[in-house]
């Protein structure tokens, strides 16, 4: 067996490439696609890097990023045109020649033929290999990437940049094979949602102790939807990973209490939506004042039966209260969520009234911003006053 095939994959680096990135003209979402399986796989992420058009800054990250760590991810710079530089980096820093593969050659030109299309031959370039490349097949576009193994077990791996081609060729083509290498090390991680609180006041709950710790670590993030709390540990032989995580998920559980919503990635209306399904119960919503952020956030849901926009009935100056007792009696549900605003100075105020057969729960909250971010967030005060009611439906399927 090769040390190529027997080196452990322990640390990885993302490069994304393109000018278009590094001047803001194009959103890079592939990265954290990247980051999120390659740590999923138990791989640590060093450094996620946004690379110009520039060969030799390309040249450079590669070079460092193969003496740093043992699996270099790129995407980008795959096209047929001279400022897509990423083979001849990779060329560059492994001192290999390049050449035209006969049998991506002739897939190329069958891709043209089958469009009775004349073949540039300029888009031979998507044909190069080195000899320690092996293609990756592109069934969404005309770029293949490579899977390129060094002698001393590290690998790269070039991607192209549109994500409609890239998702496919990582997930179904280089992970499993990246699996096949065997974890690194035991890890694990758990993320816990939270609302209601701000990431500082999170971070105060859970104190210096747990936040300093090394293994597991416990950080926090702030996202568009929840603060969330994610811990993370690796193995020491006398304990698992899967060990250290409990130990640590008690302590952050007490100190976080009734703010934590959900786990890993799940999202309000899949939280909700799953309560519903629980319960048996059909959902209706209205809303005023807040820009249709609370459709847009609801959008897809099985189990919302029917949403009313601003200026349909009842009228947009309905009080939430009255607008949830009425939503509910027209569409039948059994429970309907009523979400109004009103500017209250650079700041949101939030009205919001849950209406079950029990009766109306009621709520009013100060959103600490304006505009459409505040309304976004009077539609996430709603997601989560809605569902605190849903779960405390007992078993007779009621809650005031």
């Amino acid at each position: 067996m090769s040390a190529a095939t027997t080196r452990p994959i322990r640390t990885a680096e993302i490069l994304s490439i393109g000018t278009e990135l590094t001047v803001g003209e194009t959103r890079d979402t592939n990265a954290g696609e990247l980051a999120r399986s390659l740590t999923e796989a138990g791989i640590r992420v060093g450094r996620v890097t946004a690379l110009p058009d520039h060969l030799d800054t390309v040249v450079e990250a590669f070079a460092l990023g193969l003496q740093r760590a043992d699996i270099v991810v790129s995407t980008g710079g795959l096209g047929p045109t001279p400022d897509d530089l990423t083979r001849e980096a990779i060329a560059a820093v492994l001192g290999e020649p390049v050449s035209v593969d006969a049998d991506l050659e002739r897939w190329l030109r069958g891709l043209w033929a089958r469009r009775d299309m004349a073949f540039a031959e300029i888009n031979l370039k998507q044909a190069w290999l080195i000899p320690s490349a092996t293609p990756i097949a592109n069934q969404n576009g005309t770029a293949p990437g490579w899977w390129v193994e060094r002698p001393d077990g590290r690998i790269v791996v070039a991607l192209p940049g549109p994500p409609r081609e890239m998702r496919p060729m990582w997930f179904e083509w280089a992970v499993p094979r990246i699996r096949d290498r065997g974890p690194a090390a035991d890890t694990a991680s758990r993320t816990y949602r939270s609302t209601g609180i701000g990431e500082s006041a999170v971070a105060d709950l859970l104190g210096e102790t747990l936040l300093r710790a090394t293994n597991p670590i416990v950080a926090t993030y702030a996202r568009a939807d929840a603060v969330d709390v994610r811990i993370s540990a690796t193995g020491t032989g006398r304990r698992t990973a899967e060990q250290l995580i409990r130990e640590a998920e008690g302590p952050v559980l007490a100190a976080l209490g009734a703010h934590v919503w959900a786990t890993g990635s799940t999202t309000w209306p899949e939280a909700i939506e799953a309560r519903l399904a629980e319960l048996g119960w059909t959902l209706a919503t209205w809303e005023a004042g807040t820009g249709g952020s609370l459709v847009s956030l609801f959008g897809g849901m099985d189990g919302l039966i029917r949403a009313t926009l601003e200026g349909a009935r009842p009228p947009s100056d309905t009080p939430a209260e009255t607008a949830a007792l009425a939503i509910r009696a027209e569409t039948g549900s059994d429970v309907s969520l009523a979400v109004r605003t009103a500017a209250h100075g650079s700041d949101t105020t939030v009205s919001v009234a849950v209406a079950t057969a029990a009766g109306v729960h009621r709520e009013r909250r100060m959103v600490f911003i304006g505009g459409t971010i505040g309304q976004g967030r009077a539609a996430l005060t709603g997601a989560a006053i809605l569902l605190e009611r849903l779960r405390a439906a007992g078993a007779t399927g009621t809650a005031g």
